[in-house]
């Protein structure tokens, strides 16, 4: 097997397995730009991954037609956002501590979703799921086609959303509103700024974006739903979020890499390379923790992260 070859492999499978990290990752973005530290990403994958799987599941008996997929992530997001909303009530609202609330949340989540999954499902089984859509030319280029042009329309969607996600934040006014609050939510406030209001709409969002990384999983990439689906892969959202500075670009840059070392140990037991299981397995996330222990960056990240705002108190 040549380089090239191998090199192909490894972003071909790379590229498709970013895109639940990705869009988990912009969602925890705009928590944290917002101020708010929302490790429960796990849950919400895990049950947005579930109601997105579930349509699909229906679906094999005729009774929801062709568009299962689509419903399956329209209720993934819904889902996603009812869980930020929760979120939102117990830290924005009550001021609970960020950190405790999340793991709670992500325990709920996974519960929830397994839960269900048992009661309605029973067993892992497979659907059909999301099939993929090559761009018509773009697709036929060299190595490039297939590596960038051969996937499912989620694939180019997500990727879409990074220049679209810097846009909001640094284009718009709500994006300005969201930057301020997680910065120094007490001058926003004496502006005229509804801080609880816009820490709340960015939970919603990144809740719906998170969801939507859920349904990936299920309906996209292993077409199945199981217990241990996501894996980590909310904390690993986390985790990229600082990796990436609080930058869509720079979120994209961690789940590519972190999705490429993924796709390398896959391909190292695909070629017959030996080369224990064990540590392949461990290499994604071994790579994470190096490159967020050795990275240096002048980027200050939101001052205000992981503290309830108070308006009657210098908090």
């Amino acid at each position: 097997m040549t380089l090239g070859q191998m090199a192909y492999d490894i972003l071909s499978l790379g590229v498709p397995f970013s895109v639940a990290l990705l869009l988990a990752a912009l969602g925890e973005m705009f928590n944290q730009r917002a101020g708010v530290f929302n490790l429960g990403c796990e849950g919400i994958m895990s049950l947005g991954a579930f109601v997105g799987f579930l349509p699909a599941y229906l679906a094999r008996s005729g009774s929801l037609g062709p568009w299962a997929d689509l419903l399956g992530f329209a209720l993934a997001a819904v889902v996603g956002m009812l869980l930020g909303l929760l979120f939102g009530l117990v830290t924005v609202t009550f001021r609970a501590p960020q950190g405790i609330a999340g793991i709670g949340l992500a325990m709920l989540g996974t519960g929830v979703a397994g839960t269900l999954f048992r009661h309605e499902i029973g067993g892992v089984t497979g659907v059909e799921g999301v099939a993929n859509l090559p761009i018509p030319g773009l697709s036929r280029i060299p190595f490039l086609g297939g590596v960038l042009f051969n996937h499912n329309p989620v694939v180019y969607v997500a990727f879409l959303l990074v220049p679209a996600s810097g846009y909001l934040l640094h284009r718009t006014s709500w994006g300005l509103r969201v930057r301020a609050v997680g910065t120094h939510p007490r001058a926003a406030d004496t502006l005229g700024i509804d801080v609880n209001r816009v820490r709340y709409q960015a939970l919603m969002l990144g809740g719906a974006l998170g969801g939507m990384g859920g349904a990936y999983l299920s309906l996209c990439q292993a077409k199945m739903f199981a217990d241990d689906l996501v894996a980590g892969r909310g904390f690993i959202a986390v985790a990229l979020v600082y990796f990436g500075r609080w930058s869509p670009w720079g979120v994209a840059a961690g789940a590519l890499l972190f999705s490429l070392a993924q796709s390398l140990q896959l391909s190292l037991q695909v070629w017959g390379i030996r080369f224990p299981y064990e540590f392949a397995v461990m290499l994604p996330y071994v790579l994470v923790i190096v490159v967020l222990a050795l990275s240096r960056s002048r980027t200050i990240g939101p001052t205000a992260l992981g503290r309830a705002f108070n308006r009657e108190m210098r908090v």
